[in-house]
């Protein structure tokens, strides 16, 4: 069987940096090509600077590396997204058809294009998003998202282009720091925590949402590439669900392993997105297409947080 050969776009991301390192140990690191606009400390394997709206080196350089599959994961994020909405479209929607149309001219067999939970909005039971539900968000980044899931699905209805997708929920993990995402808050809520610190949260105690332990996104991720083409009977973007919770349960969470921890709430811009987005969703169609099922609650993310981040902010040893 020949190797895959991998490609990933804006690698240097929170998924990005965590996901090279996941596809080299499932296909071999020399078969990974980290791209991006700018250095990848972390990442010792074969890097390229890459600007996603530059069609022809893209084109060149998916060529030159014989890539298989690529991974696409350069975007501007929600709340980062609302400050210059134009150039947020321009980057999200102009990269992801720039890959599929590289993608459609050299033959990549396999495409994966994230979509988030910030492509649900109006109209919808916010307690239970369903798979098949209208999709009016609030945020241009959502708006991309949703554009993003249609060209998906046309692209493959029209052209056969085998891309996959997930709507992925607020993602939390010590890997990376966070991206300017609305959810953000779950990851530096426990960076905060380790260093002793009190935490201003810019969302209200009570605001529930849709989560996720980046292992379990990353598992998620490599499970739906990995399954049988016949088995995606989504080709706009799954739902993917972890746990959910409010800036409140983290905090006893994390107070049952640091019992001092203090938080404030300071709820600002983002809230309003934030209340716009659903309290939960329904996975049920991952479940049954490719077995998808998460591995961490609430309390097993903030044991491993506080594990990892207490590792990184212990002092180092004098030499």
């Amino acid at each position: 069987m020949k190797q895959d050969r991998i490609l990933v776009t804006g690698a240097g991301g929170q998924i990005g940096q965590v996901l090279c390192q996941a596809l080299a140990v499932r296909h071999g690191a020399s078969n990974i090509l980290a791209t991006d606009i700018r250095a990848i400390p972390s990442w010792q394997g074969a890097f390229a600077r890459l600007d996603v709206l530059d069609a022809p080196s893209l084109t060149e350089l998916t060529r030159e590396w014989g890539a298989t599959q690529i991974y696409h994961l350069a975007a501007i994020l929600s709340a980062a997204g609302e400050k210059d909405p134009l150039r947020t479209w321009q980057i999200n929607m102009d990269g992801f058809l720039h890959v599929m149309e590289t993608a459609l001219q050299l033959s990549v067999s396999r495409v994966f294009h994230p979509s988030s939970i910030a492509a649900f909005g109006a109209g919808i039971d916010l307690d239970r998003a369903g798979q098949h539900v209208p999709l009016i968000p609030a945020t241009v980044y959502g708006i991309t998202k949703v554009a993003g899931e249609n060209w998906s699905y046309y692209y493959h209805q029209r052209y056969g282009l085998d891309i996959r997708s997930l709507r992925y929920p607020g993602i939390v993990g010590h890997q990376s720091d966070p991206g300017g995402g609305t959810t953000d808050y779950a990851v530096d809520i426990y960076h905060y925590a380790v260093q002793g610190k009190p935490f201003r949260c810019f969302l209200a105690e009570d605001t529930r949402l849709p989560m996720i332990y980046m292992d379990d996104a990353i598992r998620a991720t490599l499970a739906l590439m990995d399954a049988p083409a016949g088995n995606i009977r989504v080709r706009t973007s799954y739902n993917l669900g972890g746990m959910d919770f409010s800036p409140e349960e983290i905090a006893a969470s994390i107070r049952k392993e640091i019992p001092g921890f203090e938080i404030t709430y300071a709820p600002d811009h983002r809230q309003q997105i934030a209340a716009g987005w659903p309290r939960r969703i329904d996975d049920s169609a991952a479940r049954e297409d490719w077995g998808w099922k998460p591995e961490f609650d609430l309390d097993a993310m903030t044991r491993d947080m506080i594990r990892h981040l207490s590792l990184r902010y212990s002092p180092q040893p004098q030499s």
